[in-house]
């Protein structure tokens, strides 16, 4: 007997990861919890455990749903309490079949169990693919992450009912692996993300700036991807030049398995940490207030498979100065700054006229009054329309939409 009508099947096995480890979200995270507020009350969870997966009923998927949108302070405890009931006691007897299973998180598609359990329960899978970047970009990532989403972007592509995207330019780099390796293209819907209202934060309107000299702020986390050595290396130049003139650059980002020696040159060079400061637990009232009253926000990352925080910047009226790369150019609505990143006196220059300073070369001012933030209600009206029953668009309505 079917226990629940709720169509969705919602995975938060990383929602319940993060919870548990207390790490500062990423922008996966965070869509998970945007996914996860959007579908709540018509969705059972599923968690994934050292190969089990196990559907919960609706009582026991409320219960984790309220400790996962809870703050994080207390969420071991309560969740060591419920977890072996829900897990290990008898399942609920729910049919399966037909209802969509929701994968926003890359969390396991990779993996043959997962893929079995789909089939053996006749489900529709949903998958986001967030970007294609351990493919392209091998020597972006550990070559443990690039072979397992080789697997996860090779097991969407044969078994996904839905691929989401947030971007025009992740949809053509599916499109083109696909191709690349003979393998079925299934619909893809392209909906961006609309990122955090910094100022529905409570510093975000009110936060003062903490220093008299101009400051700038970097967000996210610090991997060699992101690029913070560019920075480092101009606010190296920059202190050598001004001085106490110098301006505050904070880094706002955790520390992650490539972190390696980035962060050296505060150690080794004399005097930087006077101007750079990193925020490794920063809150997000915090970080409303870094963004809102910042000179400009600074994004040199190498890849990327959107960028929250360009988005959420210039929502928030923040100029931003950004690398020159396609998904910059497809979000940023020509409102952003953009410069090649691996041009560091071009950043150099860009910073300096941003915080008033003297440079040889004349730059272009970013403008982030002309920005169309998008909405999440617009988003989850393009998926909504995708992957509810009824709502599936044709395969040729859904390739018709990809840029070729």
């Amino acid at each position: 007997m079917r226990e629940s009508l709720r169509p969705v099947l919602i995975d938060v096995t990383r929602l319940v990861s993060r919870s548990w480890t207390r790490r500062r979200s990423t922008g996966i995270d965070r869509v998970c919890y945007a996914y996860l507020r959007q579908y709540r009350h018509r969705a059972l969870a599923v968690v994934q455990h050292r190969g089990m997966i196990r559907v919960l009923g609706y009582r026991r998927s409320d219960q984790l749903f309220d400790m996962l949108l809870a703050p994080s302070r207390g969420f071991r405890a309560k969740f060591a309490a419920w977890f072996p009931a829900a897990f290990f006691g008898p399942a609920p007897a729910i049919d399966l079949a037909g209802l969509t299973y929701l994968n926003v998180s890359h969390t396991d598609f990779d993996l043959t169990e997962q893929i079995d359990w789909i089939e053996r329960n006749r489900l529709r899978p949903v998958y986001f693919v967030h970007d294609l970047i351990p493919i392209l970009r091998p020597d972006l990532s550990r070559p443990h992450a690039v072979a397992r989403h080789q697997g996860r972007v090779r097991r969407a592509l044969r078994h996904a009912e839905v691929i989401v995207v947030a971007s025009q330019v992740v949809a053509r780099d599916l499109a083109a692996y696909a191709r690349s390796h003979s393998l079925r293209l299934p619909r893809i819907v392209i909906a961006p993300l609309a990122g955090q209202d910094l100022f529905a934060q409570p510093a975000g309107k009110t936060a003062a700036r903490r220093e008299d000299r101009p400051h700038f702020v970097c967000v996210g986390t610090i991997e060699p991807r992101k690029n913070h050595a560019l920075l480092l290396d101009v606010w190296t130049e920059l202190a050598d030049r001004l001085g106490d003139d110098t301006p505050v650059l904070t880094i706002a980002g955790q520390t992650g398995p490539m972190t390696g020696t980035i962060l050296d040159p505060l150690r080794k060079r004399a005097g930087l940490s006077r101007h750079v400061s990193v925020r490794h637990d920063c809150r997000d009232a915090e970080l409303a207030g870094l963004v809102a009253n910042a000179s400009a926000l600074l994004f040199p990352s190498l890849a990327e498979g959107f960028g929250l925080p360009l988005v959420e910047g210039l929502a928030a009226g923040t100029p931003v100065i950004a690398s020159d790369i396609p998904i910059f150019r497809e979000i940023g609505q020509g409102c952003a700054q953009l410069i090649d990143p691996g041009n560091p006196a071009a950043w150099r220059d860009a910073i300096c006229a941003a915080a008033g300073i003297p440079v040889c070369h004349d730059t272009r001012a970013a403008r982030a009054d002309a920005f169309a933030a998008p909405s999440w209600a617009d988003h989850f009206e393009l998926v909504e329309a995708a992957i509810m029953p009824g709502g599936l668009k044709t395969a040729s309505a859904c390739e018709s939409s990809l840029v070729a």
